[in-house]
C-alpha cells in the first residue's frame, strides 16, 4: 500500500529519449532549443561566450604562483591608502613630497628643474615663484599652466603673463608688469597706481616719491586731469606737493611750503596761470599765508597765518589818544 504523497510520479517518455532512464527525455530536445536560441539571439550568445572566456582567463591568471598573494597585498594597500586619506596623513604626505603622479614623473626626469622668468622689473623672482605656487614638488607633465597663470594674474603688479612648458624639465614665465604711474592716498593708506588707476602695490620705496601724488576718493581715476593742471602751472609745478580731490568735484593743491591753493570746479587752468603770474610778480607763496582761494571767478581770497593776521590787526588798530 502506498502512502499518500509518497507515490512515485509517472514520467512521460519524450521522443528520442530512452524510456529505461526513468527521467524526462529532454536532453536531445534542449540541444535543439539551444540551437534555436542561438539562431534567434546571436549577440546574447556571443556575450555569454566572451564572459565565459574572461572568467577562464582570469582564473588561469589567478592560479599563477604569487598572483593571489599580490592581489591580497594590493587590496590591503588600497584599504590603507583610503584610511590614510580619511585620517589626513595623505594630505601631509602630498604637502611634503608632492602628489604620487608628480613623484613618479620627477623620478624619470620630468620634474621642473629650470624656471626662466622674463619681463619682471618691480617684482623679484622669489616673489613670482611664491605667487605662482611653484615649490619644486611639481612635475612638468602634470603642472596646470592655466592655474599658474591665474595665480600670477591675481598679483596686482602683473598686467599679463604667458606660461610655457618645455619638456623635459623647463618652465618659462613671461611677465608683463604694470608701470607705476602715480601715488594715491585714501583713508591714510598710500598706494602705487597704474595709468588706469588700478592699485598695484603699497608705497614703501623712496624711488616712487617723484611720482605725481593725489589724495582723495576717486583721485586715482583722475590722474590725467591732475597732470594737466600741473602742466598749466608752468614753473610752479616743482612747488606742488600733491593734488587733493575735494568732494569728487574740484582740486586743491598742497604746495611744498604748506600753502593750500583752492581751485574752482571749472576752468582751473586759468586760475593756475593767474597764480603763476602773482608768484612771478610778488612771490605771493612766500608770504605769511595759509591758503589762496580761487573758487570765486574774478576774485582771490587770501587767508593769513595767525601771526600775520594778528600783526595786521595790530597795525590797523586805532592808537590810544588818536582822534576818532
Amino acid at each position: 500500500m502506498t502512502r499518500f504523497g509518497l507515490a512515485p510520479k509517472a514520467t512521460p517518455a519524450y521522443a528520442g529519449a530512452p524510456a529505461s532512464l526513468g527521467a524526462p527525455a529532454y536532453a536531445g530536445a534542449s540541444a535543439a532549443v539551444r540551437q534555436a536560441e542561438a539562431r534567434m539571439f546571436p549577440r546574447a550568445r556571443q556575450r555569454q561566450r566572451q564572459r565565459g572566456g574572461w572568467r577562464v582567463r582570469f582564473a588561469g591568471f589567478a592560479a599563477l604562483p604569487g598572483v593571489g598573494a599580490t592581489l591580497v597585498l594590493g587590496f590591503f594597500a588600497c584599504v590603507g591608502l583610503y584610511g590614510a586619506y580619511l585620517g589626513g596623513e595623505y594630505d601631509v604626505f602630498v604637502k611634503a613630497n608632492g602628489a604620487p603622479a608628480d613623484i613618479v614623473a620627477r623620478a624619470v626626469g620630468l620634474g621642473i628643474d629650470t624656471v626662466t622668468i622674463t619681463g619682471q622689473i618691480e617684482l623679484s623672482e622669489t616673489q613670482l615663484l611664491k605667487d605662482a605656487g611653484l615649490n619644486g614638488q611639481q612635475s612638468l607633465p602634470f603642472l596646470d599652466a592655466d592655474a599658474v597663470r591665474n595665480r600670477l594674474m591675481a598679483t596686482p603688479l602683473v598686467k599679463n603673463v604667458h606660461v610655457r612648458k618645455l619638456l623635459p624639465n623647463r618652465l618659462i614665465l613671461e611677465i608683463t608688469e604694470r608701470t607705476p604711474y602715480a601715488v594715491w592716498q585714501r583713508d591714510g593708506i598710500v598706494r602705487i597706481v597704474a595709468a588706469d588707476g588700478a592699485p598695484i602695490d603699497e608705497f614703501r620705496n623712496a624711488r616712487h616719491s617723484r611720482l605725481p601724488f593725489v589724495v582723495g576718493e576717486d583721485a586715482n581715476e583722475r590722474i590725467d586731469e591732475y597732470l594737466a593742471l600741473l602742466n598749466a602751472a608752468g614753473d610752479l609745478r616743482e612747488k606742488v606737493r600733491a593734488g587733493m580731490l575735494v568732494s569728487k568735484r574740484r582740486w586743491t593743491l598742497a604746495m611744498a611750503n604748506g600753502v593750500e591753493v583752492m581751485l574752482p570746479e571749472t576752468d582751473a587752468a586759468t586760475a593756475l596761470r593767474q597764480l603763476a603770474r602773482l608768484e612771478a610778480e610778488s612771490h605771493i607763496l612766500e608770504k605769511d599765508i595759509v591758503s589762496l582761494d580761487f573758487r570765486t571767478p574774478g576774485r582771490l581770497f587770501v587767508r593769513l597765518t595767525e601771526e600775520a593776521a594778528a600783526a595786521r590787526a595790530a597795525a590797523h588798530a586805532p592808537r590810544k589818544g588818536a582822534p576818532k
